[in-house]
């Protein structure tokens, strides 16, 4: 097994021991105020939001000695820390006497991670069966609410797996073996979990596509692994829109078999609130109706045992290069992670109603929407729909609805709840609600306060997750009940996971320091590769800084040991030698009281090498002028200093984003950059019109 240098923890997490004499209770804090929030992120220590003595209490992680006795075992002894937790969980063979091993040095040889290897297990009988067997039969697994108030329906673990077990053994009828793969185009609707757990069960490798991807991004997916069956649904709503799922698939499906990758079978769901079966396009001995097909089989279905190592599923993430990454996770080890962030990042409790609004097509609706909750036996809310539709109270509407309780957004969409004002968060109850959660982006500290004190009326603390799709899960989170917390700040790092910040030459940075996020060892819900190009996977993680996994973003440490994460290393400015990340930037715009959102792109510059572009949406009723656009490069040159202070402002009526919530800086830049002629493919915007728009707007 691989040695680990012993982690000094008085050293990295002096912060934890040095709060353990302070006083809790979490009062009301500062209201939204300007000149409050218009300190930069590096300044916003003080701002402690303490956990109060009745949720610490009966937290999971109760106060920081606790976590510390944690944090230190999982580091000092990875292989005991895992084995206890992964021993909770049903493996038909137990793994051997080597728990993991490791290489994140290229420069020793091909990297390599393995966790629980010889370990038999499937992740899909450790989701349902498991749960049933514990008398949890009757439990209601998910509430799925449409796209329409009106619209629901719920399903039983008892009934989910009766359910996966049709669609398992339709598969398996129709050619589907362990190791297969199998593209899922589906809005959430709740055959896409299903359809997850379906393949799971019979080891296939399920590659979800986000259903709103253009043809050619589905084409792309559909050429790279090769699926033997794609799973649709004729069409979606999302809000007013009819999106035409299946025109989609038959485009790809047509251009993939051009290319001599043809698929056997198209088995399509028909969604009927948005579009009946007689108007759906049809290509007879491919197509088949999902509700003609699938309930004609039995409702048991054996498992297939695989190995911890057994791929699990591809997901595809955007690179650098245009190419999308099949990122690779396997079995054993993914699960036991996602099962394990999940409790103590959200102190999950039986009785809690969970409801996460991401989509399944990325990577958070597959450990925190699928995987992780139903490892837990937890219920979960799972919603068709758009988070303003019919208005900006719908997601406050569901949460009454069910009495949810752990409620996991992205910063998008509490800023954007944010600019709609407070009277639609405020019509509506929301005392079920006990954990928020963050997830996606860094989250500014005015859009973190907004989220604490109107959404969560000042009592409930809020996980800001920091995590990427390769990570599989939480790599640093606050666990609430363990610490104080500062608005903006991931805090600390979860059991296991050693970040580290380094400089340029890949030297650790000690103390209070800014640089790039590594991670040194590995985690069990670690990517093992991407899929068919391991000298990519190497390459883009492991070779600038040997040794080390390297995640692509910046990071700040405070004084106290709290990191701040400072987005993508490719989103750091240089202007004048000065490093400067979009999100400082974005959250001093954000500070100002007349500003909604801000996206901030780097361009060219004769004289500093890089300027900065900032677009700029504006709170509802307020007028462009040239006294605000001055107003809001003062709040930057205040916040951060003259060197930050934006080029030029865009007024932007609202940004281009995808359906998920997603800013497409991609899209920003080459409007900044007037390069209009290679905008590339805006299909996956939640509104292609947004782009002529801010075209429009460029010169006002």
């Amino acid at each position: 097994m691989s040695t680990r240098k012993n982690l000094t923890t008085t050293n990295h997490l002096r912060h934890v021991e040095s709060m353990a004499t302070l006083p809790s209770g979490a009062g009301k804090i500062s209201e939204l105020n300007a000149v409050i929030l218009g300190e930069s992120l590096a300044s916003e220590e003080d701002d402690l939001i303490l956990p109060g003595h009745d949720f610490s209490q009966q937290a999971h992680v109760a106060s920081p000695q606790k976590y510390l006795e944690m944090y230190k075992r999982s580091i000092e002894d990875p292989a005991g820390f895992w084995s206890d937790i992964a021993s909770e969980f049903y493996w038909k063979e137990k793994w051997g006497q080597q728990v993991y091993s490791e290489n994140l040095d290229v420069t020793k040889g091909n990297i390599n991670i393995e966790w629980f290897k010889g370990g038999i297990t499937n992740i899909c009988y450790n989701c349902l069966d498991k749960n049933i067997d514990s008398g949890n039969g009757d439990k209601i697994a998910i509430h799925w609410e449409g796209n329409e108030p009106d619209l629901d329906g719920s399903l039983t673990y008892r009934q989910l797996l009766e359910r996966v077990c049709q669609l398992a053994n339709f598969l398996k009828d129709n050619g589907v073996q362990k190791g297969d793969t199998v593209i899922i185009y589906l809005p959430m609707l709740m055959e896409l979990p299903i359809t997850m757990l379906a393949c799971a069960r019979i080891g296939a490798i399920h590659s979800v596509v986000f259903a709103g991807y253009s043809a050619e991004s589905l084409l792309q997916r559909v050429m790279d692994c090769k699926p033997k069956i794609v799973v649709t649904c004729n069409a979606v709503r999302r809000g007013n829109k009819i999106i035409y799922l299946k025109d989609i698939v038959d485009a790809a499906l047509s251009e993939s078999s051009q290319n001599g990758i043809s698929v056997d079978s198209c088995l399509t769901y028909e969604n009927e609130s948005a579009m009946k079966k007689e108007a759906t396009k049809w290509q007879k001995g491919r197509d088949v109706w999902w509700q003609d097909a699938v309930p004609k089989y039995s409702t048991t279905c054996d498992v297939e045992w695989v190995d911890a190592e057994d791929p699990l599923f591809l997901l595809y993430t955007s690179g650098s290069t245009g190419k999308p990454k099949g990122v690779l996770h396997t079995t054993g080890g993914y699960m036991i992670y996602t099962a394990t962030t999940f409790k103590y990042a959200f102190d999950y409790k039986e009785s809690d109603i969970y409801w996460c609004t991401a989509d399944c097509g990325w990577i958070t609706g597959h450990s925190y929407v699928t995987y992780g909750p139903l490892l837990n036996g937890a219920t979960v809310v799972v919603y068709e729909g758009v988070p303003n539709y019919p208005d900006s109270g719908r997601c406050w509407d569901i949460v009454d609805k069910y009495k949810v309780t752990i409620f996991y957004t992205a910063p998008t969409l509490v800023r954007s709840l944010m600019r709609d004002g407070n009277e639609y968060v405020t019509r509506y109850s929301r005392k079920s609600l006990r954990v928020l959660g963050s997830v996606g982006e860094p989250i500014n500290p005015s859009a973190w306060r907004w989220f604490f004190n109107v959404v969560g009326d000042s009592r409930c603390p809020i996980s800001d997750t920091w995590w990427q799709t390769e990570t599989g899960g939480f790599m640093i989170t606050p666990l609430p009940g363990a610490w104080p917390q500062k608005p903006g700040s991931a805090t600390f790092p979860f059991f296991g996971v050693e970040p580290v910040i380094v400089d340029e030459k890949g030297n650790e940075i000690e103390g209070e320091c800014s640089g790039y996020l590594c991670v040194k060892s590995s985690w069990p819900g670690a990517f093992r590769t991407l899929y068919g190009d391991h000298e990519r996977y190497e390459t883009t993680y492991f070779r600038a800084f040997p040794g080390y996994y390297f995640s692509g973003d910046g990071c700040s440490r405070d004084k106290d040991g709290y990191h701040w994460l400072t987005g993508r290393v490719d989103d750091v400015i240089n202007v004048s030698g000065h490093r400067i990340g979009t999100t400082e930037v974005e959250s001093a715009l954000v500070s100002h009281p007349h500003c909604a959102e801000a996206a901030v792109v780097g361009v060219e510059h004769e004289v500093k090498g890089q300027g900065i572009y900032a677009f700029v949406t504006l709170v509802e009723g307020v007028p462009y002028s040239q006294d605000l656009r001055k107003s809001l490069v003062l709040v930057v040159r205040n916040q951060i200093g003259a060197f930050a202070a934006p080029d030029k402002i865009h007024w932007a009526p609202s940004l281009p984003k995808t359906r998920s919530g997603k800013i497409m800086r991609r899209i920003l830049r080459k409007i900044a950059s007037r390069q209009l002629d290679e905008l590339g493919d805006t299909s996956t915007l939640a509104d292609p019109s947004v782009v002529d728009q801010l075209i429009a707007l460029a010169d006002s």
